[in-house]
Protein backbone atom coordinates (compact mmCIF):
# COMPACT_ATOMS: atom_id res chain seq x y z
CA UNK A 1 0.00 0.00 0.00
CA UNK A 2 2.91 2.40 0.52
CA UNK A 3 4.29 1.49 -2.24
CA UNK A 4 1.04 2.36 -4.30
CA UNK A 5 1.37 5.78 -2.57
CA UNK A 6 4.69 6.30 -3.30
CA UNK A 7 3.90 5.88 -6.83
CA UNK A 8 0.91 8.48 -7.05
CA UNK A 9 2.41 11.11 -5.33
CA UNK A 10 2.15 14.25 -7.38
CA UNK A 11 5.41 15.25 -7.14
CA UNK A 12 6.81 12.10 -7.98
CA UNK A 13 4.72 11.89 -11.45
CA UNK A 14 5.53 15.55 -11.98
CA UNK A 15 9.34 14.54 -12.35
CA UNK A 16 8.45 11.64 -14.13
CA UNK A 17 6.65 13.20 -16.33
CA UNK A 18 9.61 16.18 -16.81
CA UNK A 19 12.59 13.11 -16.90
CA UNK A 20 10.49 11.77 -19.93
CA UNK A 21 9.63 14.85 -21.69
CA UNK A 22 13.29 15.02 -23.66
CA UNK A 23 13.52 11.27 -24.49
CA UNK A 24 9.84 11.51 -26.09
CA UNK A 25 11.17 15.06 -28.13
CA UNK A 26 14.00 12.56 -29.34
CA UNK A 27 11.83 10.16 -30.39
CA UNK A 28 9.26 12.68 -32.07
CA UNK A 29 12.16 14.41 -33.94
CA UNK A 30 13.97 11.00 -35.13
CA UNK A 31 10.48 9.72 -36.57
CA UNK A 32 9.82 12.86 -38.06
CA UNK A 33 13.38 12.73 -39.77
CA UNK A 34 12.33 9.41 -41.01
CA UNK A 35 9.09 10.92 -42.40
CA UNK A 36 10.91 13.38 -44.02
CA UNK A 37 13.41 11.61 -45.50
CA UNK A 38 10.46 9.63 -47.26
CA UNK A 39 8.76 12.25 -48.28
CA UNK A 40 11.53 14.20 -50.19
CA UNK A 41 13.09 10.52 -51.44
CA UNK A 42 10.30 9.40 -53.46
CA UNK A 43 9.70 11.27 -56.22
CA UNK A 44 13.49 10.96 -57.14
CA UNK A 45 13.41 7.27 -56.65
CA UNK A 46 10.24 7.16 -59.09
CA UNK A 47 11.86 9.16 -61.50
CA UNK A 48 14.81 7.06 -61.24
CA UNK A 49 12.73 3.89 -61.76
CA UNK A 50 10.47 5.31 -64.25
CA UNK A 51 14.12 5.81 -66.87
CA UNK A 52 14.76 2.52 -65.94
CA UNK A 53 11.30 1.71 -68.06
CA UNK A 54 10.03 -0.52 -64.77
CA UNK A 55 5.87 -1.10 -64.60
CA UNK A 56 4.17 1.48 -62.79
CA UNK A 57 2.80 -1.43 -60.74
CA UNK A 58 6.04 -1.83 -59.93
CA UNK A 59 6.97 1.12 -58.74
CA UNK A 60 4.14 1.98 -56.44
CA UNK A 61 5.05 -1.65 -54.57
CA UNK A 62 8.87 -0.89 -54.45
CA UNK A 63 8.45 2.67 -53.48
CA UNK A 64 4.87 3.39 -52.29
CA UNK A 65 5.49 -0.05 -50.25
CA UNK A 66 8.40 -1.51 -49.81
CA UNK A 67 10.96 1.71 -49.54
CA UNK A 68 8.16 3.80 -47.57
CA UNK A 69 7.53 1.35 -44.95
CA UNK A 70 10.98 -0.36 -44.50
CA UNK A 71 12.25 3.26 -43.34
CA UNK A 72 9.35 4.31 -41.52
CA UNK A 73 9.54 1.19 -39.65
CA UNK A 74 13.30 1.92 -38.97
CA UNK A 75 12.44 5.60 -37.79
CA UNK A 76 9.87 3.70 -35.62
CA UNK A 77 12.44 0.97 -34.35
CA UNK A 78 15.04 4.10 -33.52
CA UNK A 79 12.31 6.25 -32.21
CA UNK A 80 11.16 3.90 -29.61
CA UNK A 81 14.50 3.29 -28.71
CA UNK A 82 15.02 6.50 -27.64
CA UNK A 83 12.43 6.73 -24.98
CA UNK A 84 14.54 3.29 -23.52
CA UNK A 85 12.54 0.70 -24.66
CA UNK A 86 14.54 -2.54 -25.32
CA UNK A 87 13.41 -3.00 -29.19
CA UNK A 88 15.72 -6.59 -29.60
CA UNK A 89 13.23 -8.49 -27.87
CA UNK A 90 10.60 -7.25 -30.07
CA UNK A 91 11.82 -7.49 -33.08
CA UNK A 92 13.27 -11.16 -32.33
CA UNK A 93 9.39 -12.09 -31.64
CA UNK A 94 7.95 -10.31 -35.05
CA UNK A 95 10.69 -12.12 -36.42
CA UNK A 96 9.56 -15.63 -35.27
CA UNK A 97 5.91 -14.31 -35.66
CA UNK A 98 7.06 -13.54 -39.87
CA UNK A 99 8.58 -17.00 -40.60
CA UNK A 100 5.39 -18.94 -38.86
CA UNK A 101 2.90 -16.41 -41.15
CA UNK A 102 5.20 -16.89 -43.87
CA UNK A 103 4.99 -21.25 -43.87
CA UNK A 104 1.03 -20.50 -43.06
CA UNK A 105 0.56 -18.57 -46.96
CA UNK A 106 3.33 -19.98 -48.39
CA UNK A 107 0.86 -20.17 -51.62
CA UNK A 108 0.34 -16.36 -51.52
CA UNK A 109 4.22 -15.55 -50.37
CA UNK A 110 4.60 -17.46 -53.77
CA UNK A 111 2.71 -15.72 -56.17
CA UNK A 112 3.52 -11.79 -54.92
CA UNK A 113 7.20 -13.43 -55.69
CA UNK A 114 6.26 -14.23 -59.25
CA UNK A 115 4.33 -11.07 -59.77
CA UNK A 116 7.49 -9.11 -58.84
CA UNK A 117 9.43 -11.53 -61.30
CA UNK A 118 6.52 -10.75 -64.17
CA UNK A 119 6.95 -7.08 -63.19
CA UNK A 120 10.72 -6.92 -63.60
CA UNK A 121 10.77 -9.21 -66.43
CA UNK A 122 7.55 -8.17 -68.12
CA UNK A 123 7.53 -10.92 -70.46
CA UNK A 124 3.84 -9.21 -71.24
CA UNK A 125 1.90 -5.95 -70.55
CA UNK A 126 -1.42 -5.00 -69.76
CA UNK A 127 -2.91 -4.95 -73.17
CA UNK A 128 -1.16 -7.77 -74.67
CA UNK A 129 -2.49 -10.77 -76.40
CA UNK A 130 -1.23 -13.92 -74.42
CA UNK A 131 -2.11 -17.65 -74.77
CA UNK A 132 -1.37 -19.68 -71.51
CA UNK A 133 -3.16 -22.51 -69.75
CA UNK A 134 -4.81 -23.21 -72.80
CA UNK A 135 -6.53 -20.18 -72.91
CA UNK A 136 -6.42 -16.69 -74.79
CA UNK A 137 -7.20 -13.11 -73.99
CA UNK A 138 -5.84 -9.82 -73.21
CA UNK A 139 -4.42 -8.97 -70.27
CA UNK A 140 -6.32 -6.68 -68.29
CA UNK A 141 -4.42 -6.12 -64.69
CA UNK A 142 -1.22 -7.28 -63.16
CA UNK A 143 -1.25 -8.12 -59.76
CA UNK A 144 0.82 -8.88 -57.21
CA UNK A 145 -0.73 -12.24 -56.75
CA UNK A 146 -2.45 -12.60 -59.69
CA UNK A 147 -2.90 -11.83 -63.55
CA UNK A 148 -6.62 -10.92 -64.94
CA UNK A 149 -7.47 -12.03 -68.62
CA UNK A 150 -10.04 -10.98 -70.43
CA UNK A 151 -11.05 -13.47 -73.37
CA UNK A 152 -12.62 -13.19 -76.96
CA UNK A 153 -15.46 -14.33 -75.36
CA UNK A 154 -15.76 -12.12 -72.81
CA UNK A 155 -15.39 -14.08 -69.81
CA UNK A 156 -12.93 -12.53 -66.88
CA UNK A 157 -9.87 -15.08 -66.27
CA UNK A 158 -7.82 -14.82 -62.83
CA UNK A 159 -4.80 -16.87 -62.89
CA UNK A 160 -2.05 -17.15 -59.83
CA UNK A 161 1.20 -15.27 -60.66
CA UNK A 162 2.73 -19.01 -59.99
CA UNK A 163 0.54 -20.36 -62.92
CA UNK A 164 1.77 -17.76 -65.62
CA UNK A 165 5.78 -18.27 -65.14
CA UNK A 166 5.24 -22.06 -64.44
CA UNK A 167 3.38 -22.70 -67.49
CA UNK A 168 4.22 -22.15 -71.37
CA UNK A 169 2.67 -18.51 -72.71
CA UNK A 170 2.76 -17.35 -75.66
CA UNK A 171 2.87 -13.46 -75.96
CA UNK A 172 1.12 -12.52 -79.67
CA UNK A 173 1.74 -8.75 -79.16
CA UNK A 174 5.33 -8.59 -78.14
CA UNK A 175 6.58 -8.24 -81.70
CA UNK A 176 3.40 -5.79 -82.77
CA UNK A 177 2.80 -7.28 -86.46
CA UNK A 178 1.01 -10.64 -86.17
CA UNK A 179 1.22 -13.34 -89.31
CA UNK A 180 -2.14 -15.34 -89.07
CA UNK A 181 -2.02 -19.13 -91.06
CA UNK A 182 -5.26 -20.64 -92.26
CA UNK A 183 -5.27 -23.99 -93.71
CA UNK A 184 -6.78 -24.72 -96.57
CA UNK A 185 -6.62 -28.06 -98.75
CA UNK A 186 -7.76 -28.76 -102.46
CA UNK A 187 -7.79 -31.55 -104.31
CA UNK A 188 -5.36 -33.36 -105.91
CA UNK A 189 -6.31 -32.66 -109.90
CA UNK A 190 -6.50 -29.14 -108.94
CA UNK A 191 -3.71 -26.81 -110.03
CA UNK A 192 -1.78 -25.58 -106.77
CA UNK A 193 -0.80 -22.16 -109.25
CA UNK A 194 -4.46 -21.60 -110.34
CA UNK A 195 -5.85 -22.40 -106.44
CA UNK A 196 -2.99 -19.83 -105.12
CA UNK A 197 -3.98 -17.21 -107.25
CA UNK A 198 -7.22 -17.23 -106.67
CA UNK A 199 -7.21 -17.39 -102.89
CA UNK A 200 -4.57 -14.27 -102.77
CA UNK A 201 -7.09 -12.16 -104.78
CA UNK A 202 -9.23 -13.22 -102.70
CA UNK A 203 -7.83 -12.36 -99.07
CA UNK A 204 -6.35 -8.95 -100.15
CA UNK A 205 -9.89 -7.46 -100.08
CA UNK A 206 -10.25 -8.81 -96.50
CA UNK A 207 -10.93 -6.44 -93.56
CA UNK A 208 -7.60 -6.00 -91.56
CA UNK A 209 -5.20 -7.89 -93.91
CA UNK A 210 -1.91 -5.34 -94.03
CA UNK A 211 -0.69 -5.67 -97.99
CA UNK A 212 2.66 -4.95 -96.93
CA UNK A 213 3.95 -7.45 -95.52
CA UNK A 214 2.18 -9.70 -99.04
CA UNK A 215 0.04 -12.57 -98.46
CA UNK A 216 1.48 -15.64 -99.56
CA UNK A 217 0.13 -19.08 -100.00
CA UNK A 218 2.70 -22.28 -99.72
CA UNK A 219 1.91 -26.35 -99.72
CA UNK A 220 2.84 -27.92 -96.16
CA UNK A 221 1.87 -31.45 -97.03
CA UNK A 222 0.44 -33.53 -99.71
CA UNK A 223 -2.25 -35.21 -97.16
CA UNK A 224 -4.51 -38.43 -97.24
CA UNK A 225 -7.25 -36.62 -98.90
CA UNK A 226 -5.96 -33.55 -100.09
CA UNK A 227 -3.13 -31.12 -101.61
CA UNK A 228 -2.76 -28.82 -98.09
CA UNK A 229 -2.04 -25.02 -98.37
CA UNK A 230 -1.44 -22.33 -95.73
CA UNK A 231 -2.54 -19.07 -96.43
CA UNK A 232 -0.37 -16.55 -94.46
CA UNK A 233 -1.60 -12.78 -94.18
CA UNK A 234 -0.34 -10.22 -91.78
CA UNK A 235 -2.55 -7.84 -88.96
CA UNK A 236 -1.45 -5.15 -87.55
CA UNK A 237 -2.73 -6.03 -83.88
CA UNK A 238 -2.68 -9.42 -82.48
CA UNK A 239 -6.60 -8.39 -81.11
CA UNK A 240 -7.21 -8.63 -85.20
CA UNK A 241 -5.44 -11.99 -85.05
CA UNK A 242 -8.65 -14.35 -84.88
CA UNK A 243 -10.95 -11.98 -86.24
CA UNK A 244 -8.63 -12.25 -89.50
CA UNK A 245 -8.40 -15.70 -89.51
CA UNK A 246 -12.14 -16.07 -89.54
CA UNK A 247 -12.49 -13.91 -92.37
CA UNK A 248 -9.51 -14.98 -94.40
CA UNK A 249 -10.66 -18.46 -94.08
CA UNK A 250 -14.35 -17.83 -95.39
CA UNK A 251 -13.15 -15.17 -98.07
CA UNK A 252 -11.05 -18.37 -99.27
CA UNK A 253 -14.19 -20.71 -99.46
CA UNK A 254 -16.10 -18.62 -101.17
CA UNK A 255 -13.26 -17.71 -103.88
CA UNK A 256 -12.46 -21.41 -104.52
CA UNK A 257 -16.22 -22.45 -105.13
CA UNK A 258 -16.82 -19.54 -107.59
CA UNK A 259 -13.45 -20.63 -109.13
CA UNK A 260 -14.48 -24.02 -109.39
CA UNK A 261 -11.67 -25.79 -107.27
CA UNK A 262 -12.94 -28.48 -105.42
CA UNK A 263 -12.59 -28.41 -101.37
CA UNK A 264 -12.16 -32.28 -100.62
CA UNK A 265 -13.75 -33.95 -97.63
CA UNK A 266 -11.55 -36.72 -96.20
CA UNK A 267 -12.12 -40.06 -98.35
CA UNK A 268 -10.54 -43.45 -98.74
CA UNK A 269 -9.45 -44.71 -102.62
CA UNK A 270 -9.69 -48.15 -102.45
CA UNK A 271 -7.38 -49.93 -106.04
CA UNK A 272 -8.07 -53.67 -106.48
CA UNK A 273 -5.12 -55.56 -108.02
CA UNK A 274 -4.29 -59.10 -108.72
CA UNK A 275 -7.40 -60.50 -107.33
CA UNK A 276 -7.74 -64.27 -107.82
CA UNK A 277 -10.67 -65.49 -110.12
CA UNK A 278 -11.80 -67.29 -106.91
CA UNK A 279 -12.45 -64.56 -105.26
CA UNK A 280 -14.71 -62.67 -107.95
CA UNK A 281 -16.98 -66.31 -107.68
CA UNK A 282 -17.09 -66.01 -104.20
CA UNK A 283 -17.93 -62.75 -104.53
CA UNK A 284 -20.74 -63.02 -107.55
CA UNK A 285 -22.31 -65.78 -105.95
CA UNK A 286 -22.31 -64.02 -102.62
CA UNK A 287 -24.63 -60.84 -104.04
CA UNK A 288 -26.42 -63.49 -106.21
CA UNK A 289 -27.81 -65.00 -102.82
CA UNK A 290 -28.83 -61.55 -102.06
CA UNK A 291 -30.34 -60.78 -104.57
CA UNK A 292 -32.78 -64.09 -104.64
CA UNK A 293 -33.16 -63.85 -100.40
CA UNK A 294 -34.40 -59.96 -101.56
CA UNK A 295 -36.65 -61.08 -104.00
CA UNK A 296 -38.37 -64.23 -101.80
CA UNK A 297 -38.62 -61.39 -99.07
CA UNK A 298 -41.19 -59.34 -101.61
Amino acid sequence: MQELITLLDPERLVQMVVDFLPRLGAAAVVFFAFWLLVRITRPTLRMVLHRADLSETLINLLVDNLYRFALLLLGLVMAVSQLGINVGAALAGIGVIGIAVGFAAQDSVGNMIAGFLILWDKPFRVGDMIETQGRYGAVTSITMRTTRIRTPDNTYLVLPNRMMIEDYLVNHSMFGRTRVQVPVGIAYKEDVREARAVILEAVRSVEGILRDPEPDVVVTELGDSSVNLSVRVWTEDAAEERPAHFRTLEACKVALDEAGIEIPFPHLQLFLENVENRVWDKAARLSGADAAGAESAS
